[in-house]
Formats: C-alpha cells, sequence, structure tokens
C-alpha cells in the first residue's frame, strides 16, 4: 500500500511520526499552511514559518524517505486580524518556490467580511501563478460555508477541477461533487470523518476525485488514519487498486497540477510501499 497523505501539519509533529509513517506506506505528503494554535503578531513570524515549510521541514521528512510538499497562503481564521494581513504582500514570492504546490489553505473560519475579502485575493493569487487550491471549510454552519465557497470559487474564476474543497462530511460531499471540484475528507479520532464513514461515502459516491487525508496537526489526531482507511475500505470489499486510486493517483492528480511534484524514491530507500497483512502493517523496504 503506498500512501500520498494530502493535507497533514507535519511541524507539529514528532519524528516518531515520520517513522510510523513510512512503515504504513507514507511515501509524500502535502503540509498546508495553517493556523498554530495562538495569533501570530507579524509578517515576520509567517515568513519564518513558510520558510520552515519550504527548507526544514521538507528536510527533515527525506531524513525518513518521505518527500515533502506544501501549500502556502493567509489562513482564514488569521484573514480576521488586522496585524496578519501584510502577509498577502509577500506570499508571491513563497508561492513560486519549488515544492509549493497549491495555494492554501483558504477560505473560511467565522465568514466574515474579511474573510470573503483575503479569499478572493488569493484565489486571484492561484490564477496568476497557475497553482491548485486548497480550500478549508467551516468547522461551524459547514453546509452554508461550503455553499459560499462554491460561489466565491465560481466568482474568482477558478476551474472547479483545479480546487479541493477539504473537510467534508455527508452533509456536504454531495453539492462539492455536483460543483466538479474535488472532495477533501480528513479522517480524525473523535470529529470530522472517521474511516468506516468513509468508506461508506464512497460506496456510495465513487471513487473519483476523493481525496482522503489524517489532517494531524497539534490537537488530538492521527497520522496513520490514512493507512487505517485504506484499511478499512479493503475489509469493506474494496479491491488493492481501489485503495491505491484513494490514497496515491488521486492526490498526485490533484496536486500534479501544479508541475511540482517529486514523487521518485529518496537516496537510501527503495520506494517499495508497505503492504497489509490482516491489521498488522508491515515495514516498508529501506536498503
Amino acid at each position: 500500500m503506498r500512501i500520498f497523505d494530502p493535507h497533514i501539519h507535519m511541524s507539529s509533529r514528532t519524528t516518531d511520526d515520520y517513522e510510523a509513517m513510512y512503515a504504513a506506506g507514507v511515501r509524500a505528503l502535502v503540509e498546508p499552511a495553517f493556523w498554530l494554535g495562538q495569533p501570530r503578531t507579524s509578517v515576520g513570524s509567517y515568513t519564518d514559518y513558510f520558510d520552515a515549510l519550504i527548507g526544514w521541514e521538507r528536510f527533515r521528512a527525506a531524513q525518513f524517505g518521505i518527500r515533502h510538499h506544501c501549500t502556502i497562503a493567509l489562513n482564514p481564521k488569521e484573514a480576521n486580524d488586522p496585524r496578519c494581513r501584510e502577509v498577502l504582500d509577500v506570499l508571491p514570492r513563497y508561492l513560486a518556490k519549488d515544492g509549493v504546490v497549491a495555494v492554501g489553505e483558504v477560505g473560511y473560519d467565522s465568514m466574515t467580511k474579511e474573510e470573503d475579502e483575503v479569499f478572493a485575493q488569493q484565489l486571484a493569487m492561484a490564477l496568476e501563478h497557475d497553482l491548485p487550491v486548497l480550500v478549508h471549510t467551516p468547522h461551524r454552519d459547514k453546509l452554508e460555508g461550503t455553499k459560499r465557497t462554491l460561489d466565491v470559487v465560481r466568482e474568482a474564476g477558478v476551474a472547479p477541477e483545479r480546487v479541493v474543497v477539504d473537510h467534508l462530511n455527508e452533509v456536504t460531499v454531495k453539492l462539492v461533487k455536483d460543483s466538479g471540484a474535488w472532495m477533501g475528507f480528513s479522517i480524525y479520532p473523535d470529529t470530522k470523518m472517521d474511516e468506516h464513514r468513509m468508506v461508506e461515502i464512497l460506496r456510495q459516491y465513487g471513487l473519483d476525485n476523493m481525496i482522503v487525508n489524517s489532517a494531524a496537526d497539534w490537537g488530538r489526531s492521527d497520522p496513520l488514519k490514512t493507512a487505517k482507511t485504506g484499511q478499512a475500505m479493503l475489509d469493506g470489499g474494496f479491491t488493492e487498486a481501489d485503495v491505491d486510486k484513494v490514497l496515491w493517483q488521486n492526490p498526485v492528480d490533484f496536486y500534479g497540477q501544479s508541475g511540482r511534484l517529486t514523487l521518485d524514491p529518496l537516496p537510501g530507500f527503495t520506494g517499495e510501499a508497505a503492504t497489509f497483512e490482516g491489521n498488522s502493517v508491515l515495514r516498508g523496504a529501506r536498503k
């Protein structure tokens, strides 16, 4: 089983997580720029963070056989803080960097006027830099937030196939599917979506344009939820090819629109993905 985790915040995770992810079959990932858990008070704190995403974290992941990519943006929560708006001025130079495969996370937190403005500006940047877009849907009033998201994307002139709308659930999936955008699902221990519900969604809506991620961060989360979803799919009657489509080919196809994915095995690693025997994850091969 080979896995591309298309949304995981590894800056919040440990090297033990990298080792466990590699053992479970993770060979590539995307780390979206996000809220760190407390307010940032200056543009400098953002640039330091962005520099770490395109530099240090990429290097750290490589030590464990995993290709690291990222997305760059002013996140929806901090779009409401006037101290952070100047970040929009520095985004263009980061969006041109190697390893940056989308603009994100953008979208809504509280659906304010300020979030509207920042969302629209960053969609315009995505068009200018020919990058796909990763959209965060709000945790509160998700249905209305998703409807508004799709309206803003349409108004901005971004093609739906260039957008993944993330953190979906049973209430919002059909809306996004009908729009033509990619559908993102975050698999969490207690909230958002679990692997068994995800299997039922795949059974009902099919495998096309489905993006499954762990969204693991500094909260209670699990960087192996992608692998656990793959096992749940197999247990539910899906084939290994089905699992590969959802956990590898779909994220590769979406982020590959950036032209910046690097997926060849890292030096010292064979590139062989882990396999499953029953419910046990076997360690991937290393030279």
